[in-house]
């Protein structure tokens, strides 16, 4: 991440809608290719005890928590989704954020369309899983799930890494400060 490179925020929009985009059809075409192809609720081993298929509808998030109240993910995906387009409006001009908040955007609006046109009906449809990796988490999740996940911890390693929305480095915005602040007053406009 040395050297972020920086856009112009119509580039960095149009990199965040194009990630967008992608993450959601390739999402919804493998849910699709689930619905149409594993039995429900029958494990498919693919990798032994590393990668199985289990298809299954989740009314929950993560580990089926909160069935009883769908709805409220679907407000929180939707709050989730504004706020990322809202950033992209508000000039996002580094890559790095382009690119992971197009991912994760992607995956939100992956989950979010489950719960607006899945069964049972609109802003309570249940989230098609598929996914089982028995190693690694006794969860069963989808291609939106991983990218929500890898972008939030790209969000977490940004944020530590100081890597601003702008593109600037908050080490070198502290550093132009300590040097404004060691320069008499007359240098320093």
């Amino acid at each position: 991440m040395r050297g972020t490179s920086t856009l112009r925020p119509q580039t960095a929009g149009i990199l965040i809608a194009i990630l967008a985009v992608a993450v959601l059809a390739v999402d919804q075409f493998t849910k699709l290719l689930a619905l149409q192809n594993l039995p429900y609720q029958e494990a498919v081993p693919v990798w032994g005890d590393v990668l199985k298929l289990y298809l299954t509808r989740n009314s929950g998030a993560a580990f089926s928590l909160g069935e009883n109240v769908t709805w409220v993910f679907t407000i929180v995906l939707a709050a989730a989704a504004v706020f990322v387009v809202v950033l992209a409006v508000r000039g996002i001009r580094a890559r790095w954020w382009a690119i992971v908040l197009g991912l994760l955007l992607g995956g939100i609006l992956g989950n979010l369309t489950d719960r607006l046109v899945r069964d049972p009906g609109f802003a309570v449809g249940h989230v098609v899983d598929f996914i089982y990796t028995p190693w690694m988490m006794p969860a069963i999740y989808n291609v939106a799930d991983i990218f929500i996940v890898t972008m939030m911890i790209s969000v977490a390693l940004l944020i530590l890494r100081g890597v601003r929305l702008d593109g600037s480095r908050l080490k070198d915005a502290e550093a132009a400060t300590d040097t404004d602040e060691a320069l008499p007053a007359s240098d320093a406009d």
